[in-house]
């Protein structure tokens, strides 16, 4: 959903710094890398530190690389299969870091392991997610169906536990992330139906 809407707007907003990036001779693929990079220091770094707000801001600062490089891709119009397969891999990574920095600090100091469970929860099923759309195309199938897409679940995750840095109570965050978890069940079993029906008409 967030794609649908989004995507026009921040893309016009970014299309600038795509720009000066490509005049200053640097690639999606690097671009592409030190987000991702920029990522896990935040989330691995400042999450278990207790810092969820600053690691927050941290984190905001280079998860919009995902769509600097594809801007940057298009406007040198180099987009390859490769740009792709690098992109869709590290925003996995990315997304890992994320849920396992907030996994970590409440097992640990934040000392909350029901927001902990649900953030590894959040991010198994996050995978599936992926993974299941994935694999259907690879069959030649389509599963993008469902509401926890990526963006749904980064946003989510990223608003709450900054809020929660800031005093917003834990509980707040813990209704969010099961509420994320439930709908990345739904999400996950969308897909799994949807493709029984590519395969069964084609059948």
């Amino acid at each position: 959903m967030l794609n649908k809407y989004a995507r026009g707007f921040f893309g016009k907003l970014f299309t600038p710094l795509a720009r000066v990036l490509i005049r200053m001779g640097v690639s999606p693929d690097a671009v592409t890398i030190i987000g991702t990079l920029g990522v896990c220091v935040g989330a691995l770094v400042f999450y278990p530190m207790g810092e969820l707000f600053w690691g927050t801001v941290f984190i905001t600062a280079f998860v919009f690389s995902d769509m600097v490089d594809g801007l940057m891709a298009r406007m040198l119009e180099r987009s390859s299969r490769w740009g792709n397969f690098l992109d869709s891999t590290l925003d996995r990574l990315a997304d890992g870091a994320v849920f396992a920095g907030v996994a970590i600090w409440f097992f640990t100091g934040g000392e909350n392991p029901a927001i902990a469970v649900f953030a590894l929860v959040c991010l198994l099923l996050g995978s599936l997610v992926s993974y299941a759309r994935a694999k259907a195309e690879s069959l030649g199938c389509t599963a993008a169906v469902g509401f926890a897409e990526r963006s749904e679940r980064l946003v989510a995750v990223l608003v709450f536990t900054g809020f929660t840095g800031l005093g917003l109570p834990e509980v707040v965050l813990l209704v969010v992330l099961v509420l994320l978890a439930a709908a990345s069940l739904l999400t996950v079993i969308q897909r799994i139906m949807t493709v029984y029906r590519q395969t069964r008409l084609a059948a």
